[in-house]
């Protein structure tokens, strides 16, 4: 599953062999792509401190309160604990890569807090039956959630274009996809909403791209944010068709719900 970096760049292609029938004001259209470019770049930066320090994972009255109700605008506005918890910048990030990673593109769920209304926009879609009427996110959701959180992490804050690929029907990669991302990263899994969190990857055999998570070489990642447990190949299962990796194991627990990232 690309990001949504590629989507702006075909939009943009798009725009630029449009017929006159559908050229409207030329400054309107660049700054829709560039509001769209703009927002896919930035998917996939979400940073250490938001991971580890936002009052969404250090308050677990929130977390549970996040879990325990819809993804959606009823869901969190009926929640003091998830409204308070917002306040926190962190907290607002962290939510941007939950709804992100949970919700399809065209769902998001908008809250007013403080007088300002804040949009958090879906994208990847793994666990859609969290945004619905009455939805929850059981361990199978938290598990998805997680992995793709994780996997979207940037030592920097920086975003680079990525593929994410996994047993997961909105993972799925075209043939077009994997010949654009032919360099597997590693796979990352873990539980973000647990009482101690869990947050784990692998390496692909003889891999060093990991430093887009945890900075350096990504050789020694006895510092990183995430625990690297190893090499892929001695942890999960042997990779599917698309290359990516299931079942990997941390914290004595086999996981299913589990991304593989290729990069460029």
């Amino acid at each position: 599953m690309r990001n949504q970096l590629e989507l702006a760049t075909s939009i943009l292609g798009l725009l630029s062999v449009c017929l006159p029938a559908c050229v409207g004001d030329a400054e309107s259209q660049e700054e829709y792509v560039d509001e769209i470019a703009q927002e896919a770049f930035t998917k996939n930066a979400f940073t250490k401190n938001a991971l580890k320090a936002s009052a969404l994972t250090t308050d677990r009255r929130a977390t549970e309160a996040l879990t325990g109700n819809p993804l959606t605008n009823d869901g969190i506005a009926g929640s003091s604990h998830v409204l308070s918890a917002l306040r926190d910048p962190l907290a607002r990030e962290f939510l941007t890569y939950v709804a992100g990673c949970a919700l399809p593109a065209e769902q998001t769920v908008r809250v007013s807090l403080d007088g300002q209304e804040h949009v958090f926009k879906g994208d990847v879609g793994l666990a859609p039956e969290w945004g619905r009427a009455h939805g929850q996110c059981n361990a199978r959701c938290q598990g998805w959630v997680s992995a793709c959180m994780l996997a979207r992490v940037n030592y920097l804050g920086e975003s680079i274009p990525i593929s994410m690929r996994g047993r997961n029907k909105a993972l799925e990669a075209d043939a077009a996809e994997r010949e654009s991302f032919p360099h597997r990263e590693g796979a990352y899994f873990g539980d973000l909403f647990a009482p101690e969190p869990l947050r784990f990857a692998c390496r692909s055999p003889g891999s060093t791209l990991i430093s887009r998570v945890c900075g350096g070489t990504g050789v020694d990642a006895s510092g990183c944010i995430i625990d690297v447990l190893g090499e892929c190949d001695d942890l999960c299962g042997r990779p599917t068709a698309d290359g990516s990796f299931p079942n990997c194991v941390g914290g004595g627990h086999t996981t299913p719900t589990t991304v593989t990232i290729f990069r460029q």
